[in-house]
């Protein structure tokens, strides 16, 4: 009986693990220029974040891109990667096998954190369970200067 709940177990974990919140290091893939217009490649619904470039820390997220906007959000968590990012707001994203080298911009804007909203529950059928753009963390992902 063991052997069989392990064996769920474990086939659960292989079966979710790209939903399963487990934090990495350093991400690999083919190094891209950011598009102007972050629609199409956006509608991954899992990507990969990453923190921290002298210790690199990653994470799988969900992500909203509309237009030249892309947005990570971490709801009114202080996640590990949100503290990263006020230290440093140098990111790395890791979608499709493409690494984008952007830079990470909080969003302080009720109008902007709005059309988030929206586009948020156009492809998630639910909206961000905290909109206060106080106490959220909710991030504008830009090109690097």
């Amino acid at each position: 009986m063991k052997n069989i709940l392990l064996l769920v177990l474990l086939t659960f974990i292989y079966g979710c693990s790209e939903y399963i919140p487990i934090a990495g290091g350093k991400l690999q893939g083919m190094l891209t220029l950011p598009p102007g217009d972050w629609t199409e490649i956006a509608k991954a619904d899992i990507i990969e974040l990453e923190t921290n470039p002298t210790d690199p820390y990653s994470v799988k997220l969900w992500v909203i891109g509309k237009g030249a906007d892309l947005y990570v959000h971490a709801g009114d968590n202080r996640a590990r990667w949100v503290e990263h990012m006020e230290i440093d707001p140098n990111v790395r994203l890791l979608i499709d096998g493409k690494l984008f080298e952007l830079s990470s911009v909080r969003v302080e804007s009720a109008d902007e954190f709005r059309v988030f909203a929206n586009v948020y529950e156009e492809k998630y059928g639910n909206r961000p369970r905290n909109e206060n753009v106080n106490e959220a963390y909710l991030f504008r992902l830009v090109p690097r200067d």
